[in-house]
């Protein structure tokens, strides 16, 4: 059936399951065999304890049978869909409707709601709906004495169903919700991680360039006498001239960057190595764009900025690269970032001349996955990660984010502001 397809995005842990299970069993067979033994109520005992007893051969099954660590959505449907026929059955010996163990019935849907996909839920939710409505109409008496005190007007044994029915519908509802935004934030923080693993990676790279300085001068050698030879050959061709220019310009820069690394292997980025001030920063990531980039950056700093040096920080660098990198991919020519200091405050801005950020996201901006319904704006909006992980990473340091469309350019604006206090501590 396709409504069975799966996703590794929906599962959960068997053990967390069969745990849950495990207490469920156990309280049930404590309540029955209490009810029946200690307080002498008469119902069918033996039947009831049948069922409890197929709960455990259920879980036994889990344990020794099904080998798989992670419950699929499809066969958490089917462990779940038992749990609901076997408490159906135990409570329509017992009561029904009117047992006040019957609020038990909604926990395997809403367990489900924040686990399972939406259409598992869905089903699940509209099976215990159905399971809630013949209990109402069909069911044993409560265990003897006890029925035969037990009279209630039918409005308000009515109002048990239906109490049990706006519960379920409003207590799934709110885990689904926060069950799909906590999946998509897990995902987002488990991308952000794998982006700053790889930067700890580029790192760790030093050595190996170091080594393979050796190996890549000959090729580069030759390049670079081939690249002249051509410059020679085709230098009155004005179609090839500037790019062999550039190939020369190229080679010359890799020979330079193998030399000091063969001069100094254990050599590091200094850029990430060293210690810098805010301005220093922003000025080696605007440059770093600038040679990527036909863009106009426009960079504005106080002259009296505060001088002091903070401590190296990938985070840091990666969060003001997403934010200035977002800023050239929506702007139409120009960045503007300004820089103010002084001994209390530290506030980065950040703006473009593109469109801003679309009316309909701009409060929620720094959530992940983010989908605007302006149709014409759909096609130029990105998924919202990049700026998840930038205002993340600057959080994470102790920085404050506001985002809003400019009021003096037409573009999007971020504000990234420090308490000094915090900035040259972290």
């Amino acid at each position: 059936m396709k409504f069975f397809e799966t996703s590794k995005q929906y599962s959960f842990k068997k053990s967390t399951y069969i745990s849950l299970r495990w207490i469920g069993i156990v309280g049930q067979l404590i309540a029955v065999n209490f009810v029946y033994l200690i307080l002498n109520f008469k119902f069918n005992f033996l039947i009831s304890n049948l069922i409890i007893i197929f709960g455990v051969i259920s879980n036994f099954y889990l344990i020794y049978v099904y080998k798989k660590t992670q419950l699929s959505d499809r066969s958490a449907f089917v462990f779940l869909l038992l749990d609901i026929i076997q408490l159906s059955t135990l409570l329509y010996l017992t009561g029904g409707i009117v047992n006040p163990f019957v609020i038990f019935l909604l926990i395997p849907s809403v367990f489900s709601s924040s686990n399972l996909s939406f259409k598992t839920n869905s089903l699940l939710v509209g099976l215990t709906g159905i399971a809630i409505i013949i209990l109402t109409f069909y069911s044993k008496d409560l265990p003897s004495p006890l029925s035969e005190h037990y009279h209630v007007s039918p409005y308000y044994y009515f109002s048990i169903p239906i109490a049990l029915m706006v519960a379920l519908v409003f207590l799934n509802y709110f885990a689904m919700t926060f069950g799909s935004q906590s999946r998509l934030r897990k995902d987002a923080l488990s991308k952000m991680e794998e982006v700053m693993a790889k930067e700890h990676e580029l790192l760790s790279l030093g050595g190996q360039a170091a080594a393979a300085a050796h190996s890549l001068g000959t090729p580069l050698s030759t390049i670079k006498i081939i690249a002249q030879d051509l410059a020679k050959q085709l230098e009155n061709n004005e179609v090839f001239k500037k790019d062999i220019e550039l190939l020369n310009s190229q080679v010359e820069r890799c020979i330079e960057i193998l030399k000091r690394l063969s001069l100094n292997p254990v050599e590091e980025d200094d850029f990430i190595d060293k210690d810098l001030t805010v301005r220093e920063y922003l000025s080696e990531i605007i440059s770093s764009f600038r040679e990527i980039s036909n863009k106009n950056f426009v960079f504005n700093f106080d002259q009296d900025s505060n001088p002091k040096k903070i401590t190296k920080s990938i985070e840091i660098v990666y969060g003001l690269r997403n934010f200035i990198g977002n800023a050239n991919k929506f702007s139409r020519d120009k960045i503007f970032i300004n820089l103010k200091s002084d001994s209390e405050m530290t506030e980065i801005t950040i703006e473009d001349d593109g469109a801003g950020y679309p009316r309909d996201i701009l409060p929620k901006i720094g959530e992940p996955y983010l989908k605007t319904s302006n149709l014409v704006e759909k096609s130029k909006a990105g998924l919202g990660l990049g700026l998840f992980i930038g205002k993340t990473l600057l959080e994470k340091n102790l920085a404050s984010l506001n985002f809003r469309n400019s009021k003096t350019r037409s573009g999007a604006e971020v504000i990234i502001s420090w308490r000094n206090s915090d900035l040259f501590n972290i």
